[in-house]
């Protein structure tokens, strides 16, 4: 007799640490963020006794929003059978996005659906584990009817149908074997945004900056948008530290009005720039266009914080982006995110995602290679971003070498993070923390402010 598996437990935990300290990941909109990760554990009856990890993104103050959205799953998830979840992983995504009330808090965008990304993310991670194969392969070994079934193509198709995907997906499937080798030999490309936080000093900039050059890293990224005048200065710096032929991208994290940003980067584009990313409102699709129209040469990207696959579709109908960024944690999970690979391959639109943070370059590798392997079947213009922290709080942490990622070989997606880091950077009373905490934690400030208090 067969007796069927459940998902029994789902755990959930508020994990930060205090990145601010230092300013790592401060950036003109984003000044003193504190990395932070609203945690999620899936736990099974099974005897093979696999867990799935995963966890929506966040940089402090407001984790514990999305761990309670996060907790208001819970009702769609546990007690489910292994069998019906693993067995059909498009419509569990869709269950969660359908249920009528949650969905209200949307639909499909903001806390409430980053919280069902971390739970289908979490379920991905269970289902390579248990598939002995790290995500990226699980996926790249599917079937176009399989991968076609697992995305939600209502809203899509005036841009893309099942169809037209198949279609696409098909197209690359006879090379999938030699460049799943291809990737195993040679890696990833990669760029690195480490040199560039806005509250790094210029001496820090310019050393960081010559360091990823002889790191292999052949772009790298600063933060701008806070003065154009420093913009100017620090660009300059970049520059001279990385001589004429490597790669320098600016990133102005949404801080702009769409005029300021045309005037903005017309300042800026003499430094030789690979892309400006979010110049405005994520959300201003035409926006976007006029600022790429007013801004010839210079290519715009955007989409870390694109909230969903029809933002994404938009863009790119309008023509407002030279770049697509995906982002593993700020959607509704692998299933939208391959929606948006689809969409940007029918359009010709090169991906280069999203990473830093904690744990975002762990799991969006998996997407960028599974892309190549089954998808675009191009790495051509393409790169990940890696920013060097916090990778060794993590089971199976990313590893760049010579500026190229390497292909992940673990089973699952590499969302996992060590025990002892969920108990010394659980907030508010992890080591990490009590030795920063001098308010309560309704009023917890960030530790820079502690710093400065």
């Amino acid at each position: 007799m067969h007796l069927l598996s459940h998902l029994t437990t789902l755990d959930t935990l508020d994990i930060r640490f205090p990145t601010s300290a230092q300013l790592d990941g401060s950036d003109a909109m984003n000044p003193d963020p504190d990395y932070s990760t609203a945690y999620v554990i899936l736990r099974t009856d099974d005897p093979d006794g696999h867990e799935g990890h995963g966890f929506a993104f966040t940089i402090g103050r407001g984790n514990e929003v999305q761990r309670a959205a996060i907790e208001a799953l819970r009702h769609l998830v546990v007690g489910r059978t292994l069998d019906g979840i693993l067995g059909d992983l498009g419509g569990f995504a869709r269950s969660l996005t359908d249920d009528s009330q949650l969905r209200w808090l949307g639909p499909e965008k903001g806390v409430m659906h980053m919280a069902v990304g971390a739970v289908v993310n979490a379920v991905w991670d269970l289902a390579a584990k248990r598939a002995g194969k790290p995500l990226w392969q699980f996926v790249s070994e599917m079937s176009p009817e399989q991968i076609v079934a697992l995305i939600d193509f209502r809203y899509l198709t005036d841009a893309l149908t099942p169809d037209r995907a198949l279609e696409i997906l098909r197209r690359a499937e006879p090379g999938r074997a030699e460049r799943t080798e291809h990737l195993r030999a040679v890696g990833y490309p990669a760029y690195t945004t480490s040199p560039g936080w806005l509250g790094y000093s210029d001496a820090k900039l310019a050393r960081l900056a010559r360091q990823a050059v002889a790191d292999g890293f052949e772009t790298i990224k600063i933060k701008v948008g806070r003065d154009v005048e420093e913009d100017v200065r620090r660009l300059r710096i970049a520059r001279d530290a990385i001589g004429p032929d490597i790669g320098l991208a600016v990133d102005a994290n949404q801080r702009w009005d769409v005029s300021e940003a045309a005037q903005w980067i017309s300042r800026l584009a003499p430094a030789g720039l690979s892309w400006v990313e979010e110049p405005t409102s994520p959300d201003d699709i035409l926006g976007h266009a006029a600022i790429r129209e007013a801004c010839p040469g210079v290519r715009i990207s955007t989409g870390e914080h694109g909230q969903n696959r029809i933002l994404f579709k938009q863009l790119l109908q309008a023509g407002a982006v030279d770049v697509v960024q995906i982002d593993a944690a700020r959607v509704g999970g692998v299933n939208e995110n391959l929606a948006i690979l689809l969409l940007a391959a029918e359009f010709g639109v090169p991906v280069i995602p999203h990473a830093g943070g904690v744990g975002l370059c762990e799991l969006v590798r998996h997407l960028a290679m599974l892309d190549y392997v089954a998808i675009s079947g191009t790495m051509a213009g393409r790169s990940i971003e890696y920013v060097d922290h916090l990778h060794e709080h993590f089971r199976d942490p990313a590893r760049v070498v010579g500026g190229r990622y390497i292909a992940p070989r673990a089973p699952g997606f590499s969302a996992e993070m060590l025990p002892a880091t969920l108990r010394d950077h659980r907030y508010p009373d992890g080591s990490s923390w009590r030795a920063t905490a001098t308010s309560p934690p309704a009023a917890q400030v960030s530790a820079k402010e502690h710093e400065n208090s």
